[in-house]
């Protein structure tokens, strides 16, 4: 059972990836670095709710 999550940058609040994951195997929420374009920067990235 996958579902698509939303990612949400740390610092400024923009929505800017889209992946999915299998909610069974790993019910906590996921959080990466990636590449924010708004703040220019590599930032943290939260599953948003």
């Amino acid at each position: 059972m996958r579902d698509n999550i939303t990612f949400k940058c740390s610092v400024c609040g923009e929505e800017n990836y889209i992946s999915t994951r299998n909610k069974r195997k790993h019910p906590e929420r996921m959080q990466v670095n990636k590449y924010c374009p708004r703040c220019n920067k590599k930032t943290v990235h939260k599953e948003k709710k």
